[in-house]
């Protein structure tokens, strides 16, 4: 219980720390924060499949891609603002809703290779259809008004007020009998199904939900840099690093998406400053790490039984008649 308590406190700290941001830090901090928000909601969404349900899910670019696009033809056509974020998510759910009824029926490494299919799939369908989606030469959408600080603020308090009720979500499933069924589903599906739970019906909505709100963050997103492209908006490296950053944090688990997302952007900002050509690099080399070393992320290291071993290997170590080790 006090351990759950210092978890709620310490993401309370955090979120009013990045809240607070645009009080004190320049432009490029608040792009940071925005970056921190936007993945920590993106990676709680897909903590609902993945985590939750056991489903390695690749398609979180997908929904990212048809948010951004729904939501800016959209406003290209006169639809205000947040009813283009609502349109935008609403058509992301439902799309998901359909898609997981035809690919739910997949299981383990064939719905993980179907998953990033749809990636691809939705990206050739938005590079064609030029008249609709201006092709491969991309969409400019509307501006947000005002100063580049004041859109900052704004996009910020967006994407904090989208990861803060994606957490909510997160909670209550946790909480509930969904969350109950979907993890029993992750621990053995055909168990589940023989005891009557309604497996396809859970995953659906397990799978909806881990769309709905990138398909938000993607509208948004699109609403605050003023244009997108389908090469940008379905990236495939988007749909690898949002798993990645909740393996890191702890899969399964309600903050471990948050703190993974957050220590991942961290890392990526450092490793963009100082390793620019072998960024990519070393993102595949934290994922190699995360299999072979941190394969329950970091909420879920033991870390009295580390501290227990670092103090006793340091006592155990041998010194010499000066007292140096």
């Amino acid at each position: 219980m006090m351990k759950s308590l210092l978890h709620y406190v310490a993401l309370v700290l955090w979120l009013a720390l990045i809240a607070s941001t645009p009080l004190f830090a320049d432009n490029y901090t608040i792009r940071i924060a925005i970056s921190l928000t936007m993945f920590s909601a993106m990676a709680v969404s897909w903590n609902f499949i993945g985590g939750f349900t056991g489903y390695p899910s690749f398609s979180t670019a997908a929904f990212f891609g048809i948010g951004c696009y729904v939501g800016a033809i959209a406003q290209r056509n006169g639809v205000p603002l947040v009813l283009a974020w609502v349109l935008a998510s609403v058509f992301v759910a439902v799309f998901a809703a359909l898609l997981g009824a035809i690919i739910l029926r997949l299981k383990g490494h064939y719905f993980a290779i179907g998953s990033i299919a749809i990636v691809e799939v939705t990206r050739l369908i938005t590079s064609s259809w030029g008249s609709l989606t201006g092709g491969g030469d991309g969409l400019n959408v509307p501006l947000l008004q005002g100063n580049p600080q004041e859109v900052a603020s704004f996009v910020l308090y967006v994407m904090l007020s989208i990861l803060v009720l994606a957490f909510c979500t997160s909670i209550y499933v946790d909480r509930s009998k969904l969350g109950f069924a979907l993890k029993c589903i992750s621990q053995n599906e055909d168990a589940a199904n023989m005891v009557g739970v309604n497996t396809t019906v859970y995953k659906i909505i397990a799978y909806t939900l881990s769309a709905v709100f990138c398909g938000t963050v993607g509208a948004v997103y699109a609403s605050w840099i003023g244009y997108i492209d389908p090469t940008d908006s379905f990236s495939i490296l988007l749909t690898v690093k949002v798993p990645v950053m909740v393996l890191l944090g702890g899969a399964g688990t309600v903050f471990g998406p948050i703190v993974g997302a957050g220590a991942f952007i961290l890392l990526e900002e450092v490793f963009w400053a100082n390793f620019l050509e072998w960024n990519r690099a070393i993102l595949g080399l934290i994922i190699v790490f995360l299999i072979f070393f941190l394969p329950n992320g970091l909420l879920k290291l033991d870390y009295n039984r580390l501290f227990k071993r670092l103090i006793n290997k340091k006592a155990r170590t041998p010194r010499t008649m000066d007292g140096t080790s």
